[in-house]
């Protein structure tokens, strides 16, 4: 389960992030590439957009219930 106390840095303020427990697999991405994002140095992801409508909503809980590290989370501030 994703940590909110250890959200990456570059997480735009919402409800989903990622935590520091990322190890960037890509499938994510994959699954939500409007909403998450590669850190310049490649070593994780975050989220560089919030959803904005249902759609992306589904694609970026899709990503959560992919991630093999439970590093996405969706109770962010």
């Amino acid at each position: 389960m994703a940590d909110k106390s250890i959200k990456q840095p570059e997480n735009v303020p919402g409800k989903y992030y990622v935590d520091q427990t990322c190890v960037p697999c890509n499938d994510c991405v994959k699954e939500a590439p409007n909403l998450l994002e590669y850190s310049a140095d490649e070593t994780h992801i975050f989220f560089k957009n919030q959803p904005k409508n249902q759609a992306e909503e589904k694609q970026a809980k899709a990503a959560m219930a992919m991630c093999p590290v439970d590093a996405i989370g969706d109770d962010g501030d």
